[in-house]
């Protein structure tokens, strides 16, 4: 009797627990419509399902379809509300420090540091942001150009003497040595480790199920953390113990930070700032070159048009062997075109994570607060009513256009007050790259380009290309 009567109260028990998860309550207003998924899984396996559609995650096509553009789901253990809104984006953004904070999934912060950038707010954002802008701003920028330039020919005249090139991984290992070298001086060759291998090792589990076991990709991503910030460490104490006067690197001047009386800076937070700044910078732009590469192999007319600009830039200068100069880089009006398409179709960010502050009434919805709400970026960038067959590579429906930061209708490199301080850094290299490319030589396509979401964009078999010189007065390239 007593086991019936214990039985039948776990399975109320159990039954009122479930109810509650898929039903969350609402005191203050109606929750958007949605499912909650499984008790403490919630959605997360569908969502990290991985698909080869370049068109919106089939995750949220299926769920705008059924409940519209502002839904709920769980994702990670947590509440969630998913805005594929432009007005609640753009409000979100907005409302940035006031009645939103920054806020990712605490898998992301055991990956990029409890003290990571992305996580911090107020005074100490706006802090390291203005660190950053000490070496990713327009003046350092200016000074770079030339690094940039030099290290991209050098790239592309030693890829021309191969007869295959796996592009993603060798524009990834291009910009990751010009990073390190302005971030921290590293030079693989005289390292007794591979710093770049670690980052490799936690990129392959950066959007992974969040399962630490080992032989996950999300165990892999952690151990690769965990060497990375050793090495990291060891070079902090290594440049505290040889104190230089002169600064040659970003490092220095994070250690000069450190070395202020009252600073603010941690080492905490100064190690988990370069880790996010060796990640950041490379990664994300080599995917996005690695992209811009395969469209315009698929698109002859564009390469034409991209040529022709490259080609007048070389043809205006008194000595066509100098390299770019900033006012040349200005003035690529249709390779920002096609930089802009690019990122707008890759969606290298799948999601942008914020916090609520307090209840938020918005179209007859509350969000309550201290749920999480992800913005998505693919469901704002291809959305056809304002991008006209968006699954298009067009560059040409950016004429006119000018950007200076995100918008309600492009966020690929975020909004509001978080827009990424990198974006003119990405778009350096990005422009030279092609600019370098298209001016000099001509490539086919070897094999992969095929792309997988997971729901971030990778390249799981590689793009492969050879590249070859143009010979005398070649203009076009294939």
């Amino acid at each position: 009797m007593w086991a019936f009567l214990i039985g039948a109260l776990v399975t109320i028990s159990i039954t009122h627990w479930v109810y509650r998860w898929r039903n969350p309550k609402c005191l203050n207003g109606k929750l958007p419509p949605g499912s909650m998924g499984l008790p403490l899984l919630g959605e997360t396996l569908q969502f990290f399902s991985p698909n080869t559609s370049s068109d919106i995650p089939p995750f949220i096509k299926k769920r705008m379809k059924r409940y519209g553009p502002i839904f709920k789901t769980s994702l990670v253990g947590r509440p969630v509300v998913v805005s594929t809104d432009p007005d609640l984006n753009h409000f979100i953004f907005q409302q940035e420090g006031h009645l939103f904070q920054s806020w990712y999934p605490d898998t992301f912060t055991e990956i990029f540091g409890k003290q990571n950038v992305g996580s911090l707010h107020g005074f100490m954002y706006k802090y390291l942001k203005n660190m950053v802008l000490n070496l990713f701003g327009p003046e350092s920028l200016k000074r770079m150009l030339t690094e940039v330039e030099q290290a991209t020919n050098g790239n592309l005249q030693h890829w021309s003497t191969q007869n295959i090139v796996e592009l993603k991984e060798s524009t990834a290992r291009m910009i990751f040595d010009l990073t390190a070298k302005k971030l921290i001086s590293y030079d693989e060759n005289n390292s007794s480790e591979n710093l770049r291998e670690n980052f490799v090792a936690f990129i392959q589990g950066l959007i992974s199920f969040p399962l630490d076991i080992p032989g996950t990709a999300y165990h892999k991503c952690l151990q690769g953390r965990k060497k990375a910030m050793k090495m990291l460490k060891n070079l902090l104490q290594e440049r505290r113990a040889n104190l230089k006067k002169e600064r040659s690197d970003f490092f220095d001047y994070v250690l000069e930070e450190l070395q202020k009386q009252g600073t603010f800076l941690t080492e905490e937070i100064a190690l988990d700032l370069m880790f996010v700044l060796l990640f950041a910078s490379f990664e994300t732009t080599s995917l996005a070159i690695t992209l811009a590469v395969k469209l315009l192999t698929d698109h002859p007319l564009v390469l034409k048009e991209l040529t022709e600009e490259h080609d007048r830039i070389v043809t205006n200068r008194e000595n066509a062997d100098s390299g770019v100069t900033w006012k040349e880089y200005k003035s690529m009006t249709f390779t920002f075109q096609v930089i802009n398409e690019t990122v707008r179709l890759a969606n290298i960010v799948p999601g942008i994570f914020r916090k609520t502050l307090r209840d938020i009434q918005f179209k007859g919805y509350t969000i309550p607060a201290d749920w999480a709400v992800m913005v998505c970026p693919p469901a704002v960038h291809l959305n056809p009513a304002k991008y006209e067959d968006p699954l298009a590579f067009n560059p040409w429906r950016w004429r006119g256009i000018e950007l200076n930061g995100g918008s309600k209708h492009f966020m690929a490199f975020g909004g509001g007050m978080r827009f990424c301080v990198g974006t003119e850094f990405t778009k350096v290299q990005m422009a030279v790259f092609l600019h370098c490319l298209v001016k000099k030589y001509r490539w086919s396509q070897i094999g992969g380009g095929n792309i997988v979401r997971t729901p971030g964009l990778q390249f799981p078999n590689g793009f492969q290309v050879q590249i070859m010189e143009k010979g005398n007065g070649e203009k076009d390239t294939a």
